[in-house]
């Protein structure tokens, strides 16, 4: 699952606003990362974190978000080592 950074705060309005830009900075950051290492466009990522975004482990390879899909062999044969 990709999604956008969340956070939970209360306090005063200035401590909100504080904790408002830190989130949309690490959400702009952890954007520009997914983005260079998947080979989505940043457009594509903005929409995709939006919500929830729940894939298979194949649906994530296709992203581009992971190199691999372990099978139970070769799991076992990493594990037996």
């Amino acid at each position: 699952m990709i999604h956008q950074p969340l956070g939970g705060v209360q306090g005063q309005a200035t401590e909100i606003e504080i904790h408002a830009r830190e989130i949309l900075r690490l959400r702009e950051e952890l954007n520009g990362i997914l983005a260079k290492h998947s080979g989505q466009s940043l457009e594509t990522i903005k929409n995709d974190t939006e919500r929830d975004n729940f894939m298979t482990a194949q649906m994530a390879k296709d992203y581009g978000l992971i190199d691999h899909i372990l099978t139970r062999n070769e799991l076992a044969k990493m594990t037996q080592k």
